[in-house]
């Protein structure tokens, strides 16, 4: 087969990328490596430049050629956590003294990370609503920021950003624009050919795609940077396992079509959520009266499987999240099955007090690809509930 990165098809990408057969046995998928050092043909004699398992190993080579290939980037890293790959990110680029300008709706352990892990190593954060060019703006003008971070759309509120616009201003003030990918994933939006310097993503979520793989991974065309992630990942040592990275590279060959009913299944459960009498706000970009709508029209292919919802209060979104029965009430999200989440006391706890605060009667839906019958009927029931 020729190089499937050149093929423009994304699906034929997700298959095919960093997927060439064995070239011993014809083997269609190739080998799990689970080697921890390899012979070498004489001292330094590498045979493809592998030595032991924590520098390289096939499998997560593959894996990575295929992520890059997928965001269209040069380079691609495969970490232990999504967390792992932020981290390296961070410590590849900042040094005490430098600052990070946080979108004011993220991840809340992307805030942890870097307010209360770097934060003692003297690396500041300061937060703006990213979806407002002109603070960002003003925020880079009033005295300048290393890293420009923004999740779009965001974890748990779902704001959408104008990534190339975003870009635009990080340039001009010297600053690396870092998209987190996770939510919309390269099947719906690629923020590099927008612009943005680095991808990051929770291979955990939607690209493993079946709650059973821990991962992370860093995307990016910088040579350079590259360079100092890589040796991050090799010194520091938080590299993807060989079944991490397999079990990865499986999910990923399915993620257009997940994606889709994801999409498919996301849409029709907010229109229901929009409709209902006891609920008072739906957070979904594909819903017309989303603030941020045309935008992610724009700049994503779909509208993604993460619906986000307002309760009438704090109770009430409490015992909804706890009544459902087909969506699971768990951490996590972007696998096959649903899931519902509480964030102010789950996934969002350490960013109670701080500016990224949630709404105590919200509740954050991963639409899995079930019936979306079934999916609607159970929240229908859970809502007859309150």
């Amino acid at each position: 087969m020729s190089d499937p990165t050149q093929f423009p098809g994304f699906e034929t990408r997700s298959v095919h990328a960093g997927q060439r057969f064995d070239p011993t046995t014809g083997a269609v998928i190739p080998p799990v490596h689970f080697s921890t050092t390899y012979a070498q043909d004489g001292i330094g004699g590498l045979r493809e430049g592998y030595e032991y398992g924590r520098s390289g190993n096939p499998t997560r080579t593959a894996l990575e050629t295929q992520l890059a290939a997928l965001e269209g980037g040069a380079h691609g890293l495969s970490y232990a956590s999504g967390l792992a790959a932020e981290d390296a990110l961070l410590r590849a680029v900042l040094k005490p003294g430098d600052e990070v300008l946080l979108g004011n709706d993220v991840y809340g352990g992307t805030y942890r990370l870097i307010a209360r892990v770097l934060g003692p190593w003297g690396v500041g954060v300061r937060v703006v609503d990213m979806r407002d060019l002109g603070a960002v703006e003003a925020a880079l003008g009033e005295r300048p920021a290393r890293i420009v971070w923004v999740e779009t759309p965001s974890n748990p509120l779902l704001h959408i950003t104008d990534i190339a616009g975003l870009a635009r201003l990080g340039r001009a003030a010297g600053a690396l624009v870092v998209v987190d990918n996770t939510f919309a994933t390269p099947a719906l939006q690629q923020p590099l050919a927008l612009g943005a310097d680095v991808v990051v993503h929770s291979t955990t979520k939607y690209l493993g795609g079946h709650s059973d793989v821990v991962g992370g991974a860093l995307v990016l065309n910088d040579d350079g940077l590259y360079e100092q992630a890589k040796f991050l990942q090799f010194a520091a040592g938080a590299v993807s396992g060989p079944m991490d990275a397999w079990l990865t590279t499986r999910g990923v060959k399915t993620l257009a079509l997940r994606m889709q009913r994801h999409s498919e299944n996301g849409q029709a459960v907010a229109e229901f959520l929009d409709r209902h009498p006891k609920v008072a706000r739906v957070h979904y970009p594909g819903l017309p009266g989303h603030p941020g709508h045309d935008l992610a029209a724009r700049q994503m292919r779909s509208f993604g499987g993460i619906v986000s919802a307002e309760l009438q209060d704090a109770a009430s979104a409490r015992r909804f999240a706890e009544s459902t029965r087909l969506f699971q009430l768990a951490e996590s999200l972007g696998g096959v099955e649903s899931l519902m989440n509480y964030p102010d006391e789950m996934t969002h706890a350490s960013v109670r007090g701080t500016d990224l605060a949630v709404p105590e009667e919200l509740v954050r839906l991963s639409v899995g690809i079930e019936s979306v019958d079934d999916l609607i009927a159970d929240l229908d029931r859970a809502l007859a509930s309150l």
